[in-house]
């Protein structure tokens, strides 16, 4: 595999998982009503734990995005 096509890879999963964030982010924020109900009825968790949940779940889910994406992406380009 190029250098090139790698770059090209790791750009297109970012962008995929940049999406993939921001379309979580938005049905958890105004639909939070309709996702907390269907996930309350396969969790037994509190209000408060589910939005705990969501919150870890956006947040690792966004670390995961800058250190396996975004950073090997950024350092190909810096290197060409």
């Amino acid at each position: 595999m190029t250098m090139e096509a790698l770059r090209t890879f790791l750009g297109w999963c970012t962008v995929i998982n940049v999406t993939a964030l921001i379309l979580a982010s938005f049905f958890l924020g105004p639909m939070r009503g309709l996702v907390m109900a269907v996930h309350g009825r396969f969790m037994p968790l509190s209000r408060e734990d589910l939005l705990r949940a969501y919150f870890d779940y956006l947040s690792h889910y966004k670390i995961a995005v800058i250190v396996f994406n975004l950073v090997p992406y950024l350092a190909l380009v810096l290197m060409a």
